[in-house]
């Protein structure tokens, strides 16, 4: 299994996201994306990343639900292309969210925004576990030469 934060490196060189590399995209007006459906990342440092969003074509948009053992450090993840967006609800315990070196603490009901363009990591500093939500609004790479990969199953 590929950890989540190679997945997560992998996508943003590409110019997309771990759903689109992990799925094949979907035509239909409504998807319903029951969750024996939906694609679990899991990375061997004691997290897992719940893909909540169906892949649609041209739209680059995941949401997501990431649960962090306690004490767990995601690690800092790549900026993606300027203009992309990035939204985390924290559900349950603490997060330790920092954008571009500049730590937020978060607590259960919490949420923040953030330019997807930014150097970012997660963290748990608590003795319980952290569920949060991350929605990410992905504007296309600048570099032409980077190419869209359409579904595969790399994990």
């Amino acid at each position: 299994m590929v950890a989540a934060a190679v997945l997560d490196r992998l996508a943003t060189a590409l110019g997309t996201s771990i759903a689109r590399l992990l799925d094949e995209p979907v035509r239909p007006d409504v998807v319903v994306l029951a969750g024996d459906r939906q694609q679990v990342v899991r990375d061997p440092a004691g997290w897992e990343r719940r893909i909540l969003s169906p892949v649609l074509p041209d739209i680059d948009f995941e949401f997501m639900r990431t649960t962090l053992a306690p004490g767990v450090d995601a690690g800092e993840f790549s900026p993606h292309a300027p203009g992309s967006h990035e939204y985390v609800a924290v559900e349950q315990g603490c997060l330790r969210l920092t954008i571009d070196g500049v730590t937020h603490r978060l607590e259960a009901g919490d949420a923040a925004y953030f330019p997807g363009n930014r150097r970012h990591a997660f963290a748990n500093d608590c003795a319980g576990a952290c569920v949060y939500y991350l929605a990410m609004a992905l504007a296309p790479a600048v570099d032409s030469r980077i190419h869209r990969v359409s579904g595969g199953h790399d994990a």
